[in-house]
């Protein structure tokens, strides 16, 4: 079926019942750990969510910087997440005779686990509302932009204060896009060990044809292990491994950190995405997979470097064309509008209302009918869109580092505040490969396609190229560069101010001449449309509470929250889909297509083909409420046992940005007998599953 047929059904059935935001229907929502609908679920599937089981599964769950989710499943701190979310330091630590994402990894022993470069993953500790604090730094009619510098600096308070007093990592995370304001603490580890990953060909068996359909085939699993002082970490909280696995119609919880939705947008902000936002957003990931693909096809080393970057565009490019093709639909548009009219007369309705929330709407309108003016040079400056360099980008870093450090801790931006600064320098310091010739590659194309787009008389683009074709600038800047050097940038960074200034490096250079074109570009950004937007978000928040109260869950912020749901397949094109899909399934399918990249099984796999159970699930689906970040969930039981893994949604979730539909929205995981039996009988990790089920 054609994905915008697909889009358009699922829209459909939701936007026909549907408000700017609705009370919580069916399975929908994904629900910060201090706010779950406990009574809901009671009434659904009649099972009680104590303190003490969120609680074990709170703690259990982790979050990985480098954009994922995972839990602790062992008390040997042994970690469990997805291959995809594992494939940067899959990457980081591959060489060009041992590429791990491509053939896997298994250490024999604890000793051979090897040592993550720049990975932290984080365990949520508390969270507490601090949401009159924030608001209270703001006096009543002060502008937007001095609201939001005042807000900033109340936060990064807030932080510095929590992150000195408790010595856990403190983020203030904004809710309801500013009408609430939660403070999460979290556990923080720097020491991840890789232990076991399986070959790409399993972990993304049927490539991107198959990527968010169903049924699917994927072992997309991989296990690191956490350490504190040389040792493993001994953690009182972890999921059982469940041998059992889930039954079809059973209740399963997933705790995971989904990355972001906008369920709450006006009808402005999403006309914005539509026309500006989304089309802008996919011109840059088309050219980017054209470029990857062109510099893969160089050789065996070249798409080594680059099939992480590659698999990350291609996932993207299949989830913003997702959200693209939903918004693109007009009846469905028209609908949304129904629903905002209809909000807006219910608060007009009322003179305390309309005073207190009447023009939010239209203060949000107003923003981002203005941005499209400055968004491009937005992008290619401050998101580097026009700069897409590893170097360009610690470049950077080290010039803000010292300019931002000799200020207040409010006053500075807020990734270089007291509270952050450790997680910045374990990225900033990261021993991690970078590559000459793909940093140079990455560089031409992004200045080629930023003098495409803002025009080669640009006064931006006539300055970063400084009188030079794209080719022979991005040599002298790759080749000139010391900062491939690790203690080079230790040295520089702690030279400060004086040292940065002084320093000829030419990424230095760089990054030091657009500094402020970049930052104007930003704070513009601030004021007009996130200030404005945190205020307006705010005031339409607190007309949905006073009708709505607590039913409403906040949109995700890639802080951890619960989704609820059941085992159970869907109806697509008038034919059922059953929730499970086998190990011998993938054999078939592999068959069915003649065993053809990329339905290619590895060689241990067929190896080992006669020991193995092949009536043995190897994924299924639930009606899990999930999106991106959500990668490495567990998904467990009513007794907090593990029996999933997620790792992806199918074609009709691709909406799941903006809305949900039970009838059809599914959550595709991992099974935990799968993957049981394939460490067991064709990986011979036997030791990992015996701590996996002691």
């Amino acid at each position: 079926m054609d994905m915008r047929k697909f889009l358009s059904l699922s829209l459909a059935l939701l936007f026909l019942a549907s408000t700017l935001m609705t009370s919580v229907r069916a399975d929908e929502g994904m629900w910060p750990f201090n706010n779950v609908p406990r009574a809901e679920i009671k009434r659904r599937y009649n099972f009680d969510v104590t303190d003490a089981w969120l609680r074990k599964v709170q703690m259990s769950s982790v979050r990985f910087n480098s954009g994922g989710s995972g839990s602790f499943v062992s008390a040997d701190g042994l970690v469990l997440t997805n291959h995809h979310v594992a494939a940067d330091t899959l990457q980081k630590i591959s060489t060009q005779g041992k590429d791990y994402i491509k053939e896997g990894f298994l250490a024999p022993t604890r000793a051979a686990e090897i040592k993550a470069p720049d990975l932290e993953l984080n365990v949520l500790m508390s969270i507490e509302d601090v949401t009159s604090r924030v608001n209270a730094s703001v006096k009543p009619d002060t502008p937007a932009a001095e609201a939001n510098t005042a807000r900033r600096a109340a936060i990064a308070q807030i932080e510095k204060n929590s992150t000195e007093q408790t010595k856990l990592r403190s983020d203030v995370v904004t809710l309801y896009q500013g009408g609430q304001y939660n403070l999460y603490r979290y556990k923080k580890y720097t020491d991840v060990r890789l232990v076991f990953a399986p070959e790409f060909e399993i972990a993304f068996f049927g490539g991107d044809p198959d990527n968010f359909t169903y049924p699917r085939y994927c072992l997309d699993m991989a296990l690191f292990r956490v350490y504190e002082n040389d040792k493993p970490v001994r953690v009182e909280n972890y999921l059982k491994w469940s041998t059992a696995g889930a039954k079809d119609g059973e209740l399963v919880f997933v705790s995971g950190h989904p990355a972001s939705t906008e369920r709450l947008n006006t009808m402005a902000h999403l006309e914005y995405l539509r026309d500006t936002g989304l089309p802008l957003t996919l011109k840059y990931l088309e050219r980017n997979q054209t470029f990857l693909k062109e510099y893969m096809r160089g050789g065996e080393e070249q798409a080594r470097r680059a099939q992480e970057e590659f698999f990350g565009v291609e996932n993207s490019l299949k989830a913003f064309r997702g959200r693209y093709e939903g918004l693109r639909d007009q009846a469905l548009m028209r609908k949304k509008q129904q629903s905002e009219q209809a909000l807006r007369q219910q608060i007009s309705a009322d003179p305390r209302k309309q005073k207190e929330y009447g023009d939010a709407f239209d203060q949000i309108a107003r923003a981002r009918q203005a941005l499209p003016s400055y968004e491009r040079q937005r992008r290619f400056t401050e998101s580097a869109w026009g700069l897409s360099s590893s170097l360009f980008n610690i470049a950077r870093s080290l010039v803000r580092l010292a300019d931002e450090s000799a200020k207040p801790n409010a006053e500075r931006l807020p990734e270089y505040a007291d509270a952050r600064r450790a997680s910045l320098e374990l990225s900033l310091y990261s021993p991690a490969p970078i590559y000459e010739d793909f940093e140079k590659m990455k560089l031409v194309n992004s200045l080629r396609f930023m003098i495409d787009e803002l025009g080669a008389n640009n006064p931006l683009v006539v300055k970063i190229l400084n009188g030079k074709t794209p080719e022979a600038r991005a040599a002298e800047l790759v080749d000139g560069t010391k900062l491939k050097d690790v203690a080079f940038r230790r040295t520089l960074a702690q030279g400060g101010k004086d040292a940065i200034q002084k320093s000829d490096d030419p990424m230095i250079a760089l990054a030091r001449s657009i500094d402020a074109e970049s930052r104007a570009a930003r704070k513009r950004y601030e004021d007009e449309v996130t200030g404005v937007e945190r205020a307006a978000y705010a005031k339409i928040a607190r007309a949905l509470f006073e009708t709505q109260g607590t039913s409403l869950y906040p949109d995700a912020t890639f802080t951890l929250r619960l989704s609820y749901g059941a085992v159970k397949g869907y109806t697509e094109n008038g034919k059922q889909i059953p929730p499970f899909t086998t190990l011998g399934g993938a054999f078939q399918h592999a068959m069915e297509h003649n065993s053809q990249t990329p339905y290619q099984l590895p060689a241990s796999w067929l190896k080992n083909k006669s020991q193995l159970n092949l009536n043995t699930p190897l994924n299924f689906v639930s009606s899990n409420d999930i999106i991106g970040g959500n990668s490495g969930s567990p998904v467990i039981n009513r007794n907090a046992e593990l029996v999933g893994l997620i790792f992806d949604g199918n074609i009709q979730s691709l909406v799941g940005n903006f809305v949900y539909d039970e009838s059809v929205n599914r959550a595709v995981s991992v099974d935990s007998r799968g993957m049981l039996e394939a460490l067991r009988k064709i990986y011979n990790a036997n030791e990992l599953v015996a701590e996996l089920t002691r």
